[in-house]
C-alpha cells in the first residue's frame, strides 16, 4: 500500500475488529479507575482525511485537550486521543469532586487525571492491536496538550503529512452513569507499519 486509501475491505474489517476489543479494554480499565460502570459504545473506524476528520470531531477553533503517545518498535506512528470538555468534567467530577468552566481553572492534579486516561485509551488500542498482530509496540511517555483542536490536528499533518493526507479514526461513545460521551482516537502508523501491520493482522484472520 502507498496511502491508508489503498485499505481493501478485509483490512478494514480487521482494523474494526482492534477497535472492539480495544474498546472493551478500554471500557474495563476506566471503570476501575474511576470506580463506577463504563461502558462504551460500538466503535466507528474510518480513513479520512485530516479535513474531515476535523470536522468530524468539532470546530477548528474549539479548545479540547489531547494526549499523544509515540509508537516504536515493529509500528512507528502516533496515537492521538481527544477529550473534549464534557468528558474531563465527568472524569473529574468522579475523581476529584469538582468541575471546571474553563481550562485555565484546571489544576496540576486534573491534569495529570485527564492525562491517565488519555494513556489508559491509547494503551488499551495498542495492546489489543499487538495481540492480534502479533507484533511489539513500545510507547512513549504520554504527553497532553491543551489547544485548539485545529492546532491540535497540525501535528500529525506535520509528521506525516508528506507521506498521505488520511488517518485512521476511531470513534466511540463513553456512557458513564448513563451520561453519553464522545471518544475520538486517532491512530496513525508510517505507511511502511501499515503495510506491515495489516500483513499480519490479516494472515492472523485467516
Amino acid at each position: 500500500m502507498n496511502s491508508y486509501d489503498d485499505m481493501n475491505s478485509m483490512e478494514q474489517d480487521v482494523i474494526r475488529e482492534v477497535g472492539s476489543i480495544g474498546t472493551g479494554n478500554a471500557a474495563s480499565a476506566l471503570s476501575s479507575l474511576l470506580g463506577t460502570q463504563v461502558r462504551m459504545g460500538l466503535p466507528v473506524v474510518s480513513v479520512l482525511d485530516y479535513n474531515a476528520a476535523m470536522s468530524a470531531i468539532g470546530n477548528p477553533e474549539a479548545i479540547v485537550a489531547a494526549v499523544m503517545v509515540g509508537m516504536k518498535g515493529d509500528v512507528s506512528g502516533i496515537m492521538l486521543f481527544i477529550l473534549h470538555p464534557d468528558l474531563i468534567n465527568e472524569i473529574i467530577g468522579i475523581l476529584l469532586g469538582r468541575n471546571f468552566e474553563d481550562y485555565s481553572q484546571l489544576t496540576e492534579m486534573d491534569i495529570s487525571a485527564v492525562n491517565e486516561v488519555g494513556n489508559i485509551m491509547i494503551s488499551s488500542y495498542v495492546n489489543a492491536l499487538s495481540g492480534l498482530a502479533g507484533v511489539d509496540i513500545s510507547l512513549s511517555v504520554p504527553e497532553i496538550a491543551i489547544n485548539m483542536l485545529g492546532g491540535i490536528m497540525s501535528v500529525p499533518m506535520a509528521e506525516f503529512g508528506y507521506q498521505t493526507d488520511k488517518l485512521m479514526m476511531i470513534r466511540g461513545k463513553f456512557i458513564i452513569r448513563d451520561v453519553e460521551l464522545n471518544s475520538d482516537l486517532l491512530m496513525l502508523p508510517d505507511i511502511d507499519s501499515l503495510n506491515y501491520l495489516m500483513k499480519k493482522l490479516v494472515q492472523s484472520n485467516e
